[in-house]
């Protein structure tokens, strides 16, 4: 080794320090890697949480709507769900 980091490696603390830094970023179960895997998984699932609960809020909206106004109760049974009176006849249309 070279005479500069003789005094280095003599030194205990120095030892000790380096290799416990070792240890943390490179060999340790909560590494830096897994950490940042881990903290970049934790983003993408909190935006999933905020998607769906906006979603939670729209069908609520929904609901409520439904469950208060007969007329859109009908439309939405008729476009969703292909429901008809017995008098009717139902054409679907599809874009392709």
């Amino acid at each position: 080794m070279s005479n500069r980091f003789k005094p280095f490696f003599r030194n205990f603390y120095a030892v000790t320090g380096f290799s416990f830094l070792m240890w943390m970023i490179f060999l340790d179960s909560n590494d830096l890697i897994t950490r940042y895997r881990m903290s970049s998984k934790l983003r993408m699932l909190e935006n999933e949480k905020e998607f769906y609960q906006n979603k939670i809020k729209e069908v609520q909206k929904d609901r409520e709507e439904l469950t208060t106004n007969k007329e859109l109760l009908e439309k939405f049974a008729r476009e969703k769900y292909l429901m008809k009176k017995p008098s009717e006849d139902i054409f679907v249309i599809q874009n392709n």
